[in-house]
């Protein structure tokens, strides 16, 4: 008897570790019952056909981000004054569960009745629709190394020591071969670039113009200047200075491995 009972108990016991040992199914699953049909995106305006909007993703359990084409807002809601009147396009990328999305809003603006950031007026003057040139500084006053400042090599990574010229190609020996060349901005419809090499050369392209960050963006085309050691590949230059008379951007590392500058004024 006691023969069976220890048998018994070993049975048992046995029976018992193959029953912890066995594999657990593993329910946890990344999963969301929505669609992409049913996130609710809205933009709201706080006048009729104004130029301040919010941009809201109104599906709960959704997150995402905003791109409102100059710049984006890690949040579900944003309220910006846009400086581009006409119809617009602004992209909510966002995650249901696993799957990742992107969906689209149009927003119309009939009137610039929010005043727009001063450096936008400065790049493309106060008629947005019809825009501003801007041209090489090639008689600005400001000299470095044997000549007017307006095409030249600078201290990397510093953007406040852009009067430095380390090498004044411009002023002294080597102009880029689109020296005579124009950039136009406008906000006609669209953030509207056009690059002119003055050489009969024409390509309609966009911009953005970061105010935040005081960036400037070539999407399509690049910098007048377009030397391909000196351009940043990206389109990403830093607005070192910006007024009426004056556009100056900066790149920190070039394909030389030193900082460059661009120094421009309007076209007369």
């Amino acid at each position: 008897m006691k023969s069976y009972k220890l048998i018994s108990f070993i049975v048992g016991a046995f029976v018992l570790v193959l029953a912890s040992c066995e594999p657990k199914e593993d329910r946890a699953e990344l999963k969301n019952n929505l669609t992409v049909d049913q996130v609710e995106l809205v933009v709201t305006s706080s006048t009729t056909g104004g130029n301040e909007i919010t941009l809201k993703m109104n599906t709960p359990g959704v997150v995402g981000y905003w791109d409102y084409n100059l710049g984006r807002a890690y949040t579900d809601e944003v309220t910006i004054i846009y400086p581009i009147p006409g119809t617009s396009t602004f992209t909510f990328t966002g995650s249901l569960g696993a799957e990742f999305f992107e969906k689209t809003i149009d927003v119309t603006i009939d009137q610039i009745d929010h005043p727009i950031a001063d450096e936008w007026i400065y790049l493309v003057s106060e008629d947005i629709a019809a825009g501003k040139t801007w041209v090489f500084f090639k008689d600005n006053p400001e000299e470095g190394g044997g000549g007017p400042l307006w095409w030249y090599m600078s201290p990397p990574d510093d953007p406040s020591a852009y009067l430095t010229a380390w090498w004044n190609a411009g002023g002294t020996c080597c102009p880029p071969g689109d020296g005579n060349g124009e950039m136009s901005f406008n906000l006609d419809g669209a953030a509207n670039y056009i690059y002119n090499d003055g050489n009969g050369n024409i390509v309609n392209a966009s911009f953005v113009l970061d105010v935040a960050k005081m960036r400037l963006v070539f999407n399509g085309e690049n910098i007048l200047g377009q030397d391909d050691a000196r351009i940043n590949p990206n389109g990403v230059y830093e607005v070192v200075r910006i007024d009426d008379n004056n556009l100056v951007l900066y790149t920190p590392n070039n394909g030389g491995g030193t900082g460059w500058t661009w120094w421009f004024k309007p076209k007369p």
